[in-house]
């Protein structure tokens, strides 16, 4: 299995809505060649996150980008069936995001228990980030 950085995700939301003002622009646009070893950020959302114990704690739902990095995943915890449930921020240094091509399938690992996520602060979309 090899580690995947998560960066070109976070390159799929770059751009000038994330801007606080308007960004100065190449004369021509710049075209980018995307590898097989990138990843692709409709691949991420919705896979599951396990802990060390291969207990399911969680799911990718969105991302954050901060100046065109990946600054952090939000992950839905706890609930069932998504009711009860809430959003958490976590840094992409505490995850590990890899692709396992035996199985062909991407893979998400977080070193925390259900109650550490329950504890943890809550993200919520509102404000700027309201659904």
């Amino acid at each position: 299995m090899r580690h995947i950085a998560i960066i070109a995700a976070a390159a799929l939301f770059s751009g000038a809505a994330f801007a606080q003002s308007a960004p100065t622009l190449a004369q021509q646009p710049v075209f980018t060649q995307v590898n097989q070893a990138s990843a692709l950020a409709s691949s991420l959302k919705g896979l599951n996150v396990l802990n060390a114990g291969d207990e399911k704690i969680g799911e990718i739902e969105d991302f954050v980008v901060v100046d065109d990095a990946l600054a952090a995943y939000i992950l839905q915890v706890g609930g069932f069936l998504g009711i009860g449930s809430h959003y958490v921020a976590v840094s992409p240094k505490s995850m590990a995001v890899t692709w396992n091509a035996t199985d062909k399938k991407w893979n998400a690992r977080l070193n925390a228990t259900k109650d550490q996520l329950k504890a943890a602060p809550q993200f919520k979309y509102e404000g700027r980030f309201a659904k």
